[in-house]
């Protein structure tokens, strides 16, 4: 699975990985821009653009867009994330190219027709309405405001309504002219592909591409903070946070194995005590976010009104536990068994591997060896993790509460059990 790297003129750097063993090739275009890269008065305009893109070029129709690809029995599909855009597929090996041209016509000519924007800003409103509407949904876009309030990684990925709503297609170009160019993007390819013939086909629709970008990565200042919102649902949804580590820290896989021992799957000691021991939920866990310039670590519950006065204690016992004495070596060792697995089972999928690569050449530059990646898991130690653990435990705490929160503690007392 040795991954080759080419770079055009324009700083495009193109990435593949053979597998001459399927007969199907996974591919596409990864951009280093998203929520956190836009400015207040910009906020959604990422998220509505990948929309855009798929609604029409100076060749093809919106239905063209579609049909080509489902023509070829190939799939499609793309994403927004606060720090990636992402527009793939996943063809026969001998329609690789098809999806390569349908690819990169879309991001590269898309014309944003009138009407379509009209529908299609209501269409992201449509799922704004239902992001809120959904309370496990709409607490993560409440906490991570709270954790980087006034700042773009703190803003949702959707953007607010009436932003949404103001974008034309002016606003919608300009965008992608100040975003979109070859040093803050990937195009990857993972399967049954020669990558000198791959070269060659993105070079033949990229090459006179742009270069350069014409923005500014905004700051991401980890801060803290509580939010709460009562609703009239049957649960209460908790997020508690802290100060997570970005991509580039040496602690990134100590802080992973961390939250896989804290509250990452049925053997967790947080899935332990409070569901298993306790019944106090039906669903818990960790989670460990890096991103480029900064990380958050936090813990979700859904659990009722009546059991959300016992739950905050109980999950502030089990941060004192573990933050004040090693874990075992048999959860260490169990963790990174975990942890190797999952990631080894992932490349294991054209789809999942050509996702990894393009996202390690966005944000390191270089494809990371598997053996590399399985020598880092493997050298973290008991001490590691326990020094992770008090350096996450120790930030300013973000707390998020939504539902059926009557009678819940507030953040001031929250902050005294932590100690």
């Amino acid at each position: 699975m040795q991954a080759k790297i080419s770079t055009l003129g324009n700083g495009l750097r193109i990435v593949t990985s053979t597998r001459p063993e399927i007969q199907t090739t996974s591919l596409g275009i990864w951009i280093n821009t998203g929520a956190a890269y836009e400015k207040k008065e910009e906020n959604g305009i990422s998220h509505l653009l990948e929309h855009m893109v798929f609604k029409g070029t100076p060749s093809r129709t919106s239905f063209q867009i579609d049909a080509e690809i489902e023509d070829a029995g190939g799939q499609t599909n793309a994403y927004t994330s606060r720090e990636f855009t992402a527009f793939y597929a996943k063809m026969l090996k001998d329609d690789t190219e098809l999806a390569l041209d349908v690819l990169s016509d879309i991001v590269l000519n898309a014309n944003f027709p009138e009407q379509e924007l009209i529908k299609e800003r209501d269409v992201v409103v449509q799922e704004i309405k239902q992001t809120i509407d959904t309370p496990d949904d709409i607490i993560f876009d409440y906490f991570q405001e709270k954790a980087f309030p006034n700042q773009a990684i703190g803003r949702t990925i959707l953007g607010p309504e009436e932003k949404v709503l103001s974008y034309d297609a002016a606003a919608l170009n300009r965008y992608r002219e100040q975003h979109y160019g070859g040093e803050n993007m990937v195009i990857a390819a993972v399967g049954n592909i020669e990558h000198q013939a791959f070269v060659d086909m993105v070079k033949k629709r990229f090459d006179t591409f742009r270069k350069q970008t014409n923005f500014t990565k905004p700051q991401q200042n980890y801060i803290g903070g509580y939010v709460t919102e009562e609703r009239d649902i049957e649960q209460a949804h908790v997020l508690l946070g802290f100060k997570g580590f970005d991509y580039y820290d040496k602690r990134y896989y100590a802080a992973t194995i961390f939250s896989s021992i804290f509250g990452g799957g049925s053997t967790s000691r947080l899935f332990q005590e409070i569901r298993e021991k306790r019944g106090l939920v039906y669903s818990t866990y960790s989670f460990s976010n890096a991103h480029s310039a900064s990380g958050l670590f936090g813990i979700y519950a859904g659990t009722g009104q009546e059991e959300l006065k016992e739950l905050l204690p109980v999950i502030c016992d089990e941060i004192k536990k573990i933050r004040e004495e090693k874990v075992s070596e048999k959860e260490l060792q169990r963790a990174k068994i975990l942890l190797k697995a999952h990631m080894l089972m992932g490349l294991e999928s054209s789809s999942s591997y050509t996702e990894v690569i393009a996202r390690q050449m966005l944000i390191f530059n270089r494809v990371l060896p598997i053996e590399e990646m399985v020598e880092r898991i493997e050298s973290v130690t008991l001490d590691d993790v326990l020094q992770t653990a008090q350096t996450i435990f120790s930030s300013t705490p973000t707390y998020a509460l939504v539902g059926d929160i009557k009678g819940h503690y507030a953040y001031d007392k929250f902050q005294e059990m932590l100690k």
